[in-house]
């Protein structure tokens, strides 16, 4: 049961991987922000920590953590 959670999880996180277009009205998207980087990954570390029945809140922190850190990837898509 774990493992078809994690495949799930990650099919969920490639399919959302595609939400970093502007809206439309010379706003960002969520996933540009710093801001919304680290609360996508706070809710991704939740749900990771949840299936794998770990601490939620350590999950969330470090998900945010990691979300937040994503702006300053070398060689990524920046904030």
């Amino acid at each position: 049961m774990r493992l078809s959670t994690l495949i799930l999880f990650g099919t969920l996180a490639v399919a959302t991987a595609g939400c970093v277009q502007s809206n439309g009205y010379g706003q960002p998207g969520m996933l540009q922000t710093q801001g919304g980087r680290a609360v996508a990954g706070a809710l991704v570390g939740a749900a990771a920590a949840d299936a794998f029945d770990e601490n939620m809140v350590a999950g969330a922190a470090l998900g945010a953590l990691a979300g937040g850190a994503s702006c300053n990837v070398a060689g990524a898509y920046s904030c």
